[in-house]
Parts: structure tokens; C-alpha cells; sequence
């Protein structure tokens, strides 16, 4: 049972700080019921068998139920301690009272066990229950004049009851707490583990992102970069080397024919060589532009929609300007999953776009080889190389493989993302292998179409 106040006591039981939950409300009013119940029954008999004090016995039924009922109403009573013991003492002094004039009043002692273990602390609610028990075989005795076992076993039996139902409630209540708490932090956890779930997922998707534009757009632009320098020195060697000197040196015997002249005929071989670096470069751009698009759509790369990954390697080599670069194949080729394509297309492009920027590699050469249960892409070069135990961005900068030390990682994490196997050998002055190796899915693939 619970108190009947609609607040919580004031006493440090966790009980004190709950809400009325509907449990605690059918409680409160049993309590309410059975108070009253009793005062009735004390205040009925003594009418009805026309006792002596029957007056006095309503009379003092009356003021119980007023006091219990002023401290129901009064918020007080429920948030300090001192007032829920004064409110206890009071209806301890009108309990007296109706004690005194009817033996029915010592049944009122067990609502009384209920208030005193719930607005007192633990220590103060038991000795207040022994003092109320030991009233009421008091009171029992006075209006008795035979002493039973039961006059003595009925109070302290009711007492401790009291005691063992307001402990059980509260140590299920304090259960009850423990679960409810574990749930709150469940529910948290769950949310703090979906937050930093997407936080992963967020961070994952850049850097896919970051891999993406590393290995298409930023290595495209790259060669058209070299394509249009190649341009522009193109361009500049078919030019004469006196062309300067004679246009500006006054009185010189090439000075008439250069002011009646638009300029130096530039040579129709350079002319032809620029055009040629000019329409390479506008063609990167076309396919960039069009692997953009395509990449934002999240489909096949452009070069691997029309065409098996053996063809799009043996195109990337013969597109590569600088080195010599050269494919061959090995094994059966097998149809490969769109994600182990790409992977191996992208680290080929990068690592491709690494030699020619910056291994001043004379030769390359890409090897795809099918096995069993794996499938290889080896790309080695006889640039200058670099020392791979050091650090990805000093060895980019040193040796000149990689722009800023992304290139490696970004071709380590598409291939351990799918459980593949990444190795760089290189050495200052010896060239550079790359090799992955991706295990193939053990069900076979249909022939792409």
C-alpha cells in the first residue's frame, strides 16, 4: 500500500520521487476506503448497541476523519517532513481518542502502519509502527478485561506485515526503477549508436567520394594539363630562333622583310603535333565530363559499360601520355562483380596517373591475371622509385609517387574494402610495383551482355 497523498512523500525512499502511476492511485484509495470503512464501523456499532460513550465515539470518528482528510488535501503535508509528522501526530491524537472511548478503534492502527512507514524515513517509520502496535494492545486491553494470546499477536503480526509489504513495494519499486533506467539507456545508446552509425556512413561515403575524384576527375584533369604544356611547347619550338632578334634589331637586313610580314610561318609538324596534344586534351575532357555524370548517377564508369576490364585496360594504356605502357592478360578471363571492375580500373588509373606525372618512368606495364579463386593487376614501372616504410605523403613527395600521400591509401582502401590484398615495392632508383589481389565470389557471374 501507499499513502494517500497525491504527491509524493518527502521521505529519501525512492518511492518519494515517483509519479502516481494507476497502481499507486487504486492503492491510495483502498487506503482511503479502509480508513473510512473503519471509522464507520467503529462509530456504527457503537450506535447500534447503544453503547454508553456512543456519542463520544462518533464525535471522536468525526474529528479522525477530519484530520486524515484535512492532510490528504494539503500539499504541505507532502513535501515536508515536518509537516507530514505533525499531520501523523494528529491523527496518533485523535486515533487516542477514539481508542480510548471504543475497542473497535484499535483496528484503525493497521492504515496507520501503511502512513507512518511511507511519510516517515525507514528507522522513525518502524519504531512509530512498534509505538502504534503497542497502543493498540494497550487500548485492547483496557476495554478487555480477559488478556489473549491474540490481543498481543494480532497488532504486532498486522505491524510487521505492514513493514514486509512496504519493503517488498519498495525493493520491486527500486527494481522496477533499475529496469526502467537500463531502458532509458538502451534507448540512448541505440540513438547515440544510429547517430554515429551515420556519422560512419557519412564518413565512408566521403572518402568514396574523395577515392572517386581522385581517381577520375583530378587524374583527367591532370592530363589534360600535360597535354595543353605539351601544346604550348610545341608551339613554341616551331617558332625560328631568330625571329625575336630580327624583329627587333633596327637596320638589320631581316628588319624590312619582318615588318612587311604578318610573322614567321610556324612549321606545319609542330603545328600538327599541338593540334594533336589539343584534341587529346579536349577528348579527356568529353570523357571526364562524361564519367562526372555518370558518376553522380552511381552507375558502371563510362569505360566499363560497353566493354569487359581487360578492353578498358588495354585503352587506358594506349591513351597514356609520357611512357611507354603496355597490357597483357593472363589466364581465362572471368566476368567480375561491377565493384571489383571498378576498384581495379580506378587503382589502375591511379596508379597509371602516378607514373606519369611523377616516376619519370621511361616503360610501364599493366598485367591482369585470372586464377582459380583470385584475380591480379600487377602495374610496374622502371621510374626512380621510393622507400614504401616511410610515411605515404614523405614518400610521395620525395619519390614523387602519389599527390600528397592520398594515391597509396586511397588504392589500399579499395582494395581492403573488398577483402583484397594491396603490396607496393619500390626502392630509390629501382622502379615501383603495385599489385591487388581480390578474391573472386565463389558463385559464377552471367557474361555481361
Amino acid at each position: 500500500m501507499t499513502a494517500p497523498a497525491a504527491s509524493p512523500a518527502p521521505a529519501p525512499d525512492p518511492a518519494a520521487s515517483r509519479a502516481l502511476t494507476p497502481v499507486t492511485r487504486v492503492l491510495r484509495l483502498c487506503l482511503h476506503a479502509l480508513l473510512l470503512g473503519l471509522l464507520v464501523l467503529a462509530a456504527g456499532r457503537a450506535v447500534a448497541d447503544s453503547a454508553p460513550l456512543a456519542g463520544w465515539v462518533v464525535a471522536a470518528s468525526a474529528v479522525l476523519a477530519a484530520v486524515y482528510a484535512g492532510g490528504v488535501r494539503a500539499p504541505a503535508v507532502h513535501r515536508s517532513p515536518r509537516a507530514g509528522a505533525a499531520w501523523l501526530a494528529g491523527l496518533g491524537a485523535a486515533w487516542a481518542a477514539v481508542l480510548v472511548v471504543s475497542p473497535d478503534g484499535l483496528w484503525i492502527a493497521f492504515p496507520l502502519y501503511f502512513l507512518e512507514l511511507h511519510l516517515l524515513r525507514l528507522r522513525w517509520g518502524v519504531a512509530a509502527v512498534a509505538v502504534t502496535a503497542c497502543a493498540a494492545i494497550g487500548g485492547f486491553l483496557a476495554h478487555s478485561s480477559a488478556v489473549t494470546p491474540g490481543a498481543f499477536l494480532g497488532p504486532l503480526l498486522g505491524g510487521a506485515v505492514a513493514v514486509a509489504t512496504v519493503l517488498g513495494y519498495q525493493a520491486l519499486y527500486r527494481e522496477s526503477e533499475r529496469r526502467r533506467e537500463l531502458i532509458d539507456e538502451l534507448i540512448t545508446t541505440r540513438a547515440e549508436l544510429a547517430a554515429a552509425e551515420r556519422g560512419a556512413g557519412i564518413l565512408a561515403e566521403r572518402e568514396r567520394l574523395a577515392r572517386e575524384i581522385h581517381d577520375t576527375l583530378a587524374q583527367g584533369l591532370s592530363s589534360i594539363q600535360l597535354l595543353l604544356r605539351a601544346a604550348e611547347r610545341s608551339l613554341s619550338e616551331g617558332r625560328p630562333g631568330g625571329e625575336a632578334a630580327g624583329a627587333g634589331a633596327p637596320g638589320s637586313a631581316g628588319a624590312p622583310e619582318a615588318s612587311g610580314a604578318a610573322g614567321p610561318a610556324v612549321p606545319a609538324g609542330p603545328v600538327a603535333a599541338a593540334l594533336s596534344h589539343i584534341a587529346q586534351a579536349r577528348e579527356a575532357a568529353q570523357e571526364n565530363l562524361a564519367e562526372a555524370r555518370r558518376f553522380v548517377r552511381a552507375l558502371t564508369p563510362p569505360d566499363l559499360e560497353h566493354g569487359s576490364l581487360a578492353g578498358a585496360l588495354e585503352r587506358l594504356c594506349s591513351g597514356v601520355p609520357g611512357p611507354r605502357v603496355r597490357f597483357s592478360l593472363s589466364g581465362g578471363p572471368r566476368v567480375l562483380p561491377t565493384p571489383y571492375e571498378v576498384a581495379l580500373l580506378r587503382i589502375a588509373q591511379s596508379a597509371l596517373a602516378n607514373v606519369v606525372r611523377h616516376a619519370r618512368a621511361g616503360r610501364a606495364e599493366i598485367t591482369l591475371t585470372f586464377m582459380d579463386a583470385s584475380v591480379t593487376l600487377d602495374i610496374v614501372d622502371d621510374g626512380h622509385g621510393f622507400e614504401p616504410s616511410s610515411a605515404p605523403s614523405a614518400a610521395s613527395r620525395a619519390a614523387g609517387f602519389g599527390d600528397g600521400g592520398f594515391g597509396l591509401p586511397a588504392m589500399r582502401s579499395r582494395a581492403e574494402s573488398l577483402g583484397g590484398l594491396f603490396t607496393v615495392e619500390s626502392a630509390p632508383g629501382q622502379g615501383t610495383a603495385v599489385a591487388v589481389t581480390l578474391p573472386l565470389p565463389l558463385e559464377p557471374l552471367e557474361a555481361r551482355p
